[in-house]
């Protein structure tokens, strides 16, 4: 009878533990994607914002000269 209930022990050690890690798990799912939905919400206020306020900067960006050695650098990775 004794070794039944070591059986039974462990078993019930092993549901317990499996569940609780288990549960820890979904909770730290469930936290990481609260998470990253807050962050995407603020990123894209903060990115709006600063689209409505300097729009005429982000058309000049890149001006000529740093395209040309963009291209030339490309150029010489692909061997050409």
């Amino acid at each position: 009878m004794e070794q039944i209930d070591f059986i039974a022990q462990a078993l019930n050690l092993t549901l317990f533990g499996m569940g609780f890690v288990f549960l820890f798990l979904t909770l730290l799912v469930g936290v990481t994607k609260l998470m990253s939905m807050m962050i995407q919400k603020f990123q894209s206020k903060v990115h709006d914002q600063q689209d409505f306020n300097n729009n005429s900067e982000l058309k000049d960006e890149m001006d000529e000269e740093t395209k040309f050695v963009i291209e030339q650098a490309i150029k010489m990775h692909r061997g050409a």
